[in-house]
């Protein structure tokens, strides 16, 4: 399967997608056929705090066609912020679609976890993974955290690198959503591969965008 990605929001999001595909194709040895499409941070930033559905769906149907005419056969938003205009793109879009939420809500299902905590951007945060039907509870940050959080997050997005302030920002709130009784931290913004990994970061994760390049793994090999 020809993969599509709609890449760019942010830079280290679609590094990670494109890195991890690499390496996962390579380690099955089978043919990766991929191409990427850029879509604007800033714009997509501008629409998801306006909630403005219909222009990012726009934009995410005109980098959609330019896949097609690339021989694409699915398409990939590589991003979480991207996804809260997913089920009107979906309902619009020209090819399949791989839905994120879709597939970390089956993963958390499949490990039974009752409490998540949750980091990302404000909107992702408030509406709680837009509002996933996961069964699990997904708990934002509370207080000042929320907003230190968000404004960490969009600043490592829009950069694409993690400062060591933005790391204790991270962390901190994860420890106190730990302590609120989270049974794990799920990375509810992709960028956030910068700050965590498993093997790292000492407590559970849910980490979004490995279990969306899995999902995209299998369904291009099925």
């Amino acid at each position: 399967m020809h993969i599509g990605l709609i890449g760019g929001i942010g830079p280290a999001a679609t590094d990670f997608y494109y890195r991890r595909l690499i390496s996962t194709f390579a380690a099955r040895k089978a043919p990766l056929e991929l191409t990427i499409v850029h879509a604007d941070t800033p714009t997509l930033l501008g629409n998801l705090s306006a909630n403005n559905v219909a222009a990012q769906v726009a934009i995410y149907m005109r980098l959609t066609n330019r896949l097609v005419a690339a021989g694409a056969e699915c398409v990939v938003v590589t991003s979480i912020a991207g996804h809260f205009c997913i089920e009107d793109f979906k309902r619009a879009s020209p090819l399949p679609v791989i839905d994120m939420i879709a597939e970390v809500s089956a993963a958390i299902a499949r490990r039974g976890l009752q409490q998540i905590g949750i980091l990302g951007t404000g909107t992702v945060m408030q509406t709680r993974f837009y509002g996933a039907r996961t069964g699990a509870e997904i708990i934002p940050p509370a207080g000042p955290d929320l907003d230190a959080v968000h404004q960490a997050y969009v600043a490592m997005a829009a950069a694409g690198v993690v400062t060591d302030a933005q790391r204790v920002v991270f962390r901190a709130a994860s420890e106190r959503l730990l302590a609120a009784g989270a049974e794990a931290i799920m990375l509810g913004g992709t960028d956030l591969a910068l700050a965590f990994d498993e093997a790292s970061a000492g407590f559970p994760l849910v980490d979004c965008a490995g279990i969306h390049v899995d999902a995209i793994v299998a369904k291009a090999l099925s």
